[in-house]
């Protein structure tokens, strides 16, 4: 899957904003990023891959 650079961008900016305003703690953020790299490498991440790509392509309105 690729992911564009504004994507992540977006993402980084919503991780920041959690941790500055609404006290989400640093610790807590690095956990659930180990947390997706180790799910990315199970079985579960075929599906985890599909359900992002639709999501994606709904909010893109490129679904058939």
């Amino acid at each position: 899957m690729t992911v564009s650079l504004p994507l992540v961008l977006v993402l980084g900016l919503i991780a920041w904003g959690a941790v500055k305003f609404l006290g989400v703690r640093t610790w807590i953020v690095i956990v659930i990023a180990l947390f997706g790299f180790l799910l990315s490498r199970t079985f579960v991440a075929p599906v985890i891959d599909s359900g992002t790509r639709s999501g994606v392509d709904i909010v893109n309105g490129s679904h058939d």
